[in-house]
């Protein structure tokens, strides 16, 4: 996620306690879902997988607006 800003998710991670924290939910969900999505998680339905789309979506973007803020406070 966001490779093109490593350097700066690098950084928040090892600055920002929940920058990190969403960054590993997001990518906890993005594994979930990968299993769920391949038949891997038979308990899970297709409301549940939307559900965590929608999750993983906001983490997302909860993830870029504080990528975009340090970027922001660094120029």
């Amino acid at each position: 996620m966001f490779h093109e800003y490593r350097d700066i998710v690098t950084e928040l991670k090892t600055s920002n306690a929940h920058f990190r924290k969403i960054f590993d939910e997001h990518n906890d969900l993005h594994d979930q879902l990968e299993k769920a999505e391949a038949g891997g998680m038979d308990h899970i339905d297709h409301i549940e997988i939307e559900r965590m789309k929608k999750a993983k979506l906001k983490l997302k973007d909860e993830a870029y607006a504080m990528i975009m803020d340090y970027k922001h406070n660094q120029q």
